[in-house]
């Protein structure tokens, strides 16, 4: 039975929930849930912590944060086994996101050297003429961190590292389907020297978030998950910051002019790789009618032929199980109305074992089907031609999302036009919306998010600009 981490402390607790391996349903641990009083507490902690860590030098926290980073890399294999067995990630982008995860931290680690501090010029007004003017981010106080499941390591690393590099403290609250992994953190943060009460990693169930967005002490809500929890969440944090990093349906374009040969197999991984759970997964695939045919048998031949399916700890796998059976069953139900509305199947359904499902490619879909609409967060990828680059770009941004998009094209021209027109946060030009490196800013716009991500945005969210003027005499 796995602990929680409290005030540099190892806590049980009466109330426990089990963990499930999502490719055969085994219980894999049972964690220690925190009751309300245990919430609190994990508030107070951090709370006092902020007093220590606000002062603590630049040079100490890099110190740290490179430390964190060797740490990850030095129980790699522990981590990834971790993350296959309670998330079902295949074991390639497991060890992927280990990898990924130490680079978070070792960036956040340069990013404690540097600062933005600088001077404002007093006397571009009258007023200000024999003043003298100042300004550096300080940190905010304690932050409410909340996870998501298809990322355990990662994107907690991506709260958690811009935490420490500003001196903030946080509660952390991950997925309840995979906490392991971030408990697994907390034993590296804690022989990293981390100040007891600087992050504390706590999994907790829903009904007690509320509670917390009105508590005075907790100065930002850091929220990563599903788009209606976290407007909901937002809705209610009256008077804290707020960061938001929600779904999306990602579309990709493919011009005439592209190497579209070569466009299919990353277009196919970033549509099934890990199940499609990931919120900037391809799901809506536009190609030029001109090569419309060529594309979609090439693109059809490459997922059956290339694109393994299973057990997430061969090294082959490509699509593993989906996090539950739940999950599965509504993608299935939303690609048979799609069927009952016109759309045809070129790849169709097929499920395997507790909650796997095969990649499903359709064609002749309708916008308002919700394999279109809405977040499938599955192995779901929808074909639909177009006829001239307007179109494409027009029906990219016929989504309530807008978190990224790809576009292929040899074309500079194109590439400017859609990085200008298009209603998204990222715009990715010969490569997938799926791609993502540690440093550049992440988030959306629409109901995609609010604010961004990426390790130094992340440090200005988690900071606030304060004025230093001086009269002189």
């Amino acid at each position: 039975m796995k602990s929680f981490y409290l005030q540099g402390r190892w806590e049980e607790s009466k109330f426990t929930h089990s963990v499930v391996n999502p490719w055969n349903g085994e219980v894999i641990d049972e964690v220690c849930l925190a009751g309300a009083d245990v919430v609190e507490r994990a508030v107070v902690s951090s709370h006092a912590a902020f007093a220590q860590t606000r002062k603590e030098p630049a040079w100490r926290r890099a110190e740290m944060l490179n430390d964190i980073a060797s740490r990850i890399e030095a129980r790699r294999l522990e981590f990834v086994q971790t993350i296959v067995a309670e998330a079902g990630k295949p074991v390639v982008l497991a060890e992927g996101e280990v990898d990924r995860a130490a680079v978070t931290f070792r960036m956040a680690g340069q990013q404690a050297l540097e600062n933005d501090d600088h001077g404002v010029s007093m006397d571009a007004s009258p007023q200000g003429v024999g003043h003298l003017g100042w300004v550096r981010r300080f940190p905010l106080g304690v932050i409410l961190g909340i996870t998501p499941f298809n990322f355990p390591l990662n994107l907690v690393a991506h709260k958690v590292a811009p935490c420490l590099a500003t001196g903030n403290t946080m509660v952390l609250k991950p997925a309840l389907k995979t906490p392991l992994t971030a408990l697994l953190l907390a034993e590296v943060l804690h022989q990293a020297g981390v100040t007891p009460g600087q992050i504390n990693v706590v999994p907790f169930g829903h009904e007690h978030i509320p509670p917390l967005l009105k508590d005075e002490r907790i100065k930002m809500l850091s929220f990563t998950g599903s788009a209606a929890v976290g407007w909901k969440l937002k809705s209610e944090a009256m008077r804290m910051k707020v960061a938001l990093e929600l779904g999306g349906n990602a579309a990709v374009v493919v011009e005439p002019d592209a190497d579209w040969k070569a466009a299919v197999p990353m277009i196919a991984s970033g549509a099934f790789g890990f199940a499609g759970q990931s919120c900037i997964s391809v799901q809506r695939i536009l190609i030029h009618s001109s090569i419309f045919e060529d594309f979609q048998a090439a693109f059809v031949e490459h997922v059956r032929d290339k694109i393994p399916v299973g057990d997430p700890s061969n090294r082959e796998t490509m699509v593993g199980p989906m996090i539950d059976p739940a999950a599965r069953d509504k993608v299935i139900q939303w690609v048979e109305d799609a069927k009952a509305g016109g759309a045809r199947e070129l790849i169709p359904v097929r499920k395997e074992g507790r909650s796997v499902l095969g990649p499903v490619v359709l064609e002749n879909v309708q916008p308002t089907d919700a394999v279109t609409e809405e977040e499938a967060f599955a192995p779901l990828a929808v074909l639909t031609p177009y006829n001239d680059f307007s179109e494409a770009l027009a029906r990219v941004n016929a989504s309530k999302f807008g978190l990224q998009a790809g576009i292929f094209t040899s074309d500079l021209n194109k590439a400017f036009r859609a990085y200008e027109e298009l209603d998204v946060g990222g715009v990715l030009i010969n490569q997938v919306p799926t791609f993502r490196v540690e440093n550049m800013p992440y988030g959306g716009i629409k109901e995609s998010g609010f604010g961004r991500e990426g390790l130094s945005y992340a440090i200005e969210e988690m900071t606030e600009p304060r004025s230093l003027i001086i009269r002189r005499g």
